[in-house]
């Protein structure tokens, strides 16, 4: 099982920007966190892509547009780096540990 992607076109045109995906990462992190998502989409940069508890029941919630790929990424929780429990793809990382792998589709 991946990661899950929603399919939605930014744009299809020949020679247009190339085709993004929405991409939807969540993780249940508890009430009162900062959260945050950090991969090889951002650079690694831990406050470039905030995710939002809008029903403060402690899961956050934060979308992405990325175009066709692979992906490595890690939730960034109050500072602690984790990998996404959710997803069951993994790859190991020049630190020794694991990060979480996304593979969005071209179609």
């Amino acid at each position: 099982m991946e990661k899950k992607v929603k399919n939605q076109n930014t744009r299809g045109a020949a020679g247009a920007t190339p085709v993004r995906r929405r991409v939807e990462f969540t993780i249940d992190a508890g009430v009162g966190k900062s959260v945050s998502v950090a991969g090889s989409f951002n650079d690694w940069d831990p406050e470039a892509k905030p995710l939002v508890d809008r029903k403060g029941d402690g899961v956050y919630r934060g979308c992405l547009m990325l175009p066709p790929g692979e992906y490595e990424y890690k939730f960034v929780v109050d500072g602690d780096w984790r990998i996404d429990e959710a997803n069951p793809c993994f790859a190991s990382n020049d630190l020794g540990t694991l990060n979480s792998v996304l593979k969005v589709e071209a179609k």
